[in-house]
């Protein structure tokens, strides 16, 4: 039997596993820091005192890169990649993280100890802070004083157990394109998300739940905080361009491999995704996530998760709560 025709797996309901099991139970914490906890400039505070200063560019310009990283069953899932990019999204933006990777792992560390979170949503970044006074400094990014932040919150799923065991529905956006590379490089995690925001609307607008973003030369590109795969046959295709190297990305290329998938990076077009026997979206939060239909057609003509998705979804679950990239988080630092 080949993987195509293999019977569909029921697809684990993580978000049911990480409510109700022991192994995910929260830890002790402080009262401050039952909401989350955050890290602003140079200081540890509970979220719900957490701001940026009005001046800073990264808020009233988006001028900042970022990056997300997942807490699962106690673990940092794939901490160092996800470190290695936001270093070279920094790099290509031009600003500067004031803190070494060991030093930003354990700033990250603590602040998740701090709400004693066994699952949890972790963000970082680095703005170029406020402009400096002096007008000929504004063509220097050396004289601008970048600030770092980062601040945690309870995991979160952009697809829930229900949309996922039955798949989402999404349209290819009509009204907005994916913001050109040539504009602002998606392989720099940025601020920079009205295309993806405005596109939802219009899936909202249609009846739908998720939204595709194109190149408007008719290949797919991203969507909304998340990459996209096709099956077809035993081929798991993404795109190469105008998206985000994302890390769950790079884990669900490794995973398909591991089932013994052929795995193409290149150009994907509206019509071939349309053609799909499968096609998935992953993102830190939630993993690998089913699409069902596209434009209102099912995708493959059945509904519901097809068996490869179904299978890598629980693939990835399965390892990562294993410990497979995990680094457990040290609780006993707070």
């Amino acid at each position: 039997m080949s993987l195509v025709e293999s019977p569909v797996e029921a697809l684990i309901e993580a978000q049911h596993i990480m409510a109700t099991d022991p192994r995910h139970a929260r830890g002790g914490h402080a009262p401050d820091y039952e909401d989350g906890a955050a890290f602003i400039i140079d200081d540890y505070v509970p979220l719900s005192r957490a701001a940026v200063p009005i001046t800073d560019l990264g808020f009233n310009r988006g001028d900042a890169v970022y990056d997300v990283v997942s807490v699962s069953r106690g673990m940092f899932f794939r901490l160092a990649d996800h470190q290695e990019r936001f270093a070279a999204s920094c790099d290509r933006i031009r600003v500067t993280n004031p803190f070494s990777r060991a030093r930003e792992a354990e700033i990250l560390n603590h602040i998740v100890a701090l709400t004693g979170r066994r699952d949890a949503y972790v963000w970082f970044g680095v703005t170029r802070g406020k402009t400096p006074m002096n007008s000929a400094d504004r063509t220097n990014p050396a004289k601008f004083s970048n600030r770092y932040y980062a601040y945690v919150l309870p995991y979160i799923f952009i697809a829930n157990d229900e949309m996922r065991a039955r798949g989402a529905n999404a349209i290819i956006s009509r009204n907005y394109l994916r913001i050109p590379p040539k504009s602002v490089d998606p392989t720099a995690k940025n601020l920079h998300g009205l295309d993806f925001s405005q596109s939802l609307f219009e899936a909202g607008d249609a009846g739908a739940e998720w939204s595709i973003l194109t190149d408007g030369q008719g290949n797919i590109t991203e969507a909304p905080g998340s990459n996209l795969f096709l099956v077809k046959g035993d081929k798991l295709i993404t795109p190469a361009e105008w998206c985000l190297l994302g890390i769950t990305r790079k884990t669900a290329l490794e995973l398909g491999q591991e089932i013994g998938m052929s795995c193409e990076v290149r150009p994907v077009s509206v019509a071939e995704t349309l053609a799909a026997d499968e096609v998935f979206y992953t993102s830190s939060a939630g993993g690998i996530m089913p699409l069902n239909s596209i434009d209102g057609t099912l995708i493959g003509g059945v509904e519901g998760p097809g068996p490869i998705t179904a299978r890598l979804h629980n693939l990835y679950w399965e390892k990562r709560w294993a410990g497979w990239h995990g680094v457990p988080v040290d609780y006993s630092v707070v």
